[in-house]
């Protein structure tokens, strides 16, 4: 029988380490030579066309085609320079992943030559196929027309020999079919609702921007196993496989030293990102053996998301030239930690002022409790389009379990802010001299720092000190769905806070005794949704459950708040998204469900069926062999004795054998049940609820095979290897 488990162990033996092909000098010798940033667009750009571009970046002023075809020329005299021969327009598509369709800047020059050329047209709007991309009912699949239209505030960069300029893609009748442009709305929508709360305590501030520093949870693991495992091949995560006698009970693998191979891996890769201008600062290993991290500096939110989905991309990449591969989903092994992609997320102003970090006098400390009563009023009033925003069969997997935070959604804010917002709830009535009491009762807020306030790693959204990181997005995912919800509950919720602060006003209350009675009762409004405990606890969940909190554990409910009537009415009266294209995403991230969880089913039923069962009937023929040989050699008492438990082995063996037969059987069957249902809602909840609980019914007896069949016959490498090859 071909072994690929023992021919992929042959293979990890022999392979040697590659070192990494990274140069001496130093990182901001090669930082961004691969973008076109400011120091380019200084170098190839009029001053006149330079300025409008900056304004564009800068102010969100709209670029003029004159200009237009002077960047465009600008660029392709740039990239030309660097040995680029296409270009493309780089978009997200509501696959989750990117997309681009390369075009070479040749044109005919009509003797029989060819001159390199790039206009502003070009530059600034594309018609690539939208056909075959999610549209969740938008568009027919015989519909092909779509656009992309060039973002000028994310800059373009050169990835293999190709300009990429970042782009928003659209349907042809106008909806949006990506996650950029919604996420620039919503970013475009706190710019002026924040900027316009900072006005009643400063007039020097024009301008605020969402900011955001992702963390990248992921999991390493050589080629030959990966290839060896057609469950992870074709779903990124192992189905099957008995947990290995040591994982992370010892934690020793975090923050240890990094394996060597991994090692020059993240040099590699690293390398790469910085050539493109991505501030990668940190590396260490997780919990998980085989298990990292990866994090850059803070950015602007749209362009650490797009510097987010080429790390993923870059990643997956440079892991081929090692002989290894990135799994990025968000449990890749059962019963050992999954993966995350942890959002810190916070507001800047123009100025240089983190509005969610503690200020050095009472001013400024008024305008920071303002700002967290309204994410928190937020968060607490969306609290389910949250969840949503993060739901996938992945990260199902992973909430709730092996320190990840719980499908629940509360904000950790830490006991000293806590006891802060418990004194400012029971003030009562608003004196006259509310101001000194502020001063008084927050005597020690400025002296809060960035560790002052203990991290609360089972909290899904927690305050760090400067910030709130949400920590319960998955690895796999794209950033942008998370911060589209995000900033746009804070924007609504900060417009509302205006509208009703204007109003006190108007009917004479002071200004600030207007702010700080909003104040006080946004921080009474949302103190259910706060919590300091553990939210891993049986004790949380009925508290959360007490407390009227949502516990939306599976996708499939989750994902009705993004057709919800409150969330319709948010998103349609911001202008981000309509009611029909919520109802497309609706539908696009249930299909998408559906289709893993077939998919996983597949596999399953593959893998049980043409690999586990054939490799333990061997191994049961084996021990029958044997019996029958003891027992042509020795007499019966003897024979009995000792064939006692070779005979309850192959009895065992049989009996999971059946097991797995008959539940393949039922798993198959509600999946083609399932297949034939034509409403989308109706066929995920039967994916749920009928299909679903089969997969932990024939793991555990696959699980239970791998420990008593013979080691050297077993057909799929097992954890041990997976997790403590390197």
């Amino acid at each position: 029988m071909h072994n690929l488990r023992l021919k992929a162990l042959e293979l990890l033996m022999t392979r040697q380490p590659k070192k990494a092909e990274v140069p001496h000098s130093k990182i901001s010798e090669y930082f961004g030579e691969l973008t076109f940033g400011l120091s380019a667009m200084r170098e190839y750009l009029t001053s006149e066309a330079n300025k409008s571009l900056v304004e564009s970046v800068h102010r969100g002023q709209r670029i003029k085609r004159l200009e237009a075809d002077q960047v465009a020329a600008a660029l392709k005299s740039w990239a030309i320079s660097r040995g680029v021969t296409h270009y493309t327009h780089w978009f997200h598509p509501l696959t989750g992943a990117t997309a681009e369709k390369h075009d070479a800047f040749i044109v005919p020059s009509g003797d029989g030559k060819a001159i390199e050329n790039l206009t502003g047209g070009e530059l600034v709007q594309q018609e690539p196929d939208a056909s075959s991309f999610p549209s969740g009912g938008i568009r027919n699949t015989f519909e092909a027309r779509g656009y992309t239209a060039w973002d000028p505030t994310s800059p373009a960069f050169i990835i293999d020999r190709t300009l990429c300029v970042p782009t928003i893609f659209i349907s042809y009748t106008g909806e949006a079919l990506d996650f950029k442009l919604p996420l620039l709305k919503t970013l475009s929508e706190i710019d002026s609702a924040a900027t316009a709360i900072c006005k009643y305590f400063s007039d020097d501030i024009s301008n605020v921007h969402s900011t955001l520093g992702w963390e990248q949870e992921y999991f390493v693991v050589d080629e030959a196993l990966y290839q060896a495992r057609p469950d992870m091949m074709l779903t990124g995560r192992t189905v099957f496989g008995h947990a290995s006698a040591k994982d992370q009970q010892l934690s020793d693998h975090y923050f240890g030293v990094i394996p060597s191979r991994v090692m020059e891996f993240m040099k590699e890769f690293e390398y790469e990102s910085h050539r493109l201008g991505i501030p990668v600062k940190t590396r260490h290993n997780e919990v998980a053996p085989n298990q990292f991290e990866l994090a850059p500096v803070y950015e602007e939110v749209n362009l650490a998301v797009d510097h987010n989905q080429l790390v993923m991309h870059i990643m997956q990449k440079v892991a081929r030239r090692h002989n290894l591969r990135v799994l990025l989903h968000e449990k890749p092994f059962a019963k050992v930690n999954g993966s995350g992609k942890h959002n810190n997320w916070s507001l800047a102003t123009d100025t240089g002022i983190n509005l969610l970090s503690p200020g050095k006098d009472v001013n400024s400390n008024f305008r920071f409790l303002t700002f967290m009563a309204v994410v928190l009023k937020a968060v607490y009033k969306h609290a389910d389009l949250l969840r949503g925003a993060i739901a996938s069969a992945g990260n199902d997997l992973r909430l709730g379990a092996h320190e990840a935070p719980p499908a629940i959604i509360s904000v950790f804010i830490g006991s000293h802010l806590s006891q802060v917002f418990d004194e400012l709830e029971k003030y009562g009535t608003i004196k006259d001299d509310f101001k000194s009491q502020i001063d008084l009762k927050l005597s020690k807020i400025p002296e809060i720092k960035q560790d002052n306030t203990d991290r609360n790693r089972t909290s899904p959204f927690a305050f760090t000190g400067n910030k709130f990181e949400f920590r319960a997005v998955g690895s796999a995912q794209n950033c942008s769905s998370a911060m589209i919800a995000l900033n746009l509950i804070v924007a609504d919720q900060l417009k509302e806070f205006k509208k009703t602060v204007d109003e006190l006003i108007s009917n004479g209350t002071d200004k600030d005794k207007a702010i700080f009675q909003i104040v006080q009762g946004y921080i009474s409004d949302s103190k259910l949704i706060r919590f300091e405990g553990n939210n891993y606890s049986d004790e949380w969940i009925k508290e959360a459950e007490s407390r009227g909190l949502s516990n939306l554990s599976n996708s499939v409910d989750a994902l009705r708040s993004y057709v919800s009537e409150k969330t319709i009415r948010l998103f349609e009266q911001n202008g981000i998204l309509t009611e029909r294209e919520l109802y497309a995403r609706y539908y696009i991230k249930l299909e998408n469900y559906i289709k893993v969880l077939q998919i996983e089913a597949r596999v399953m039923g593959d893998l049980a069926t043409n690999h586990i069962i054939p490799t333990a009937i061997r191994y049961q023929n084996t021990l029958i062999e044997n019996v029958k040989g003891l027992k042509d050699v020795l007499d019966n008492k003897t024979f009995v004795n000792i064939s006692r438990n070779q005979i309850t082995g192959i009895k065992a063996i049989s009996d999971h054998i059946n097991q797995i037969r008959t539940f393949v059987d039922l798993m198959t069957e509600e999946r083609k049940k399932a297949n034939n249902i034509e409403d989308l809602e109706t066929q995920s909840e039967a994916y749920l609820h009928k299909v679903l609980p089969y997969f932990d019914q024939i793991r555990y007896h696959v699980d239970k095979l791998e420990v008593l069949v013979d080691d050297e016959i077993w057909p799929l490498p097992k954890y041990r290897e997976l997790l403590f090859s390197r």
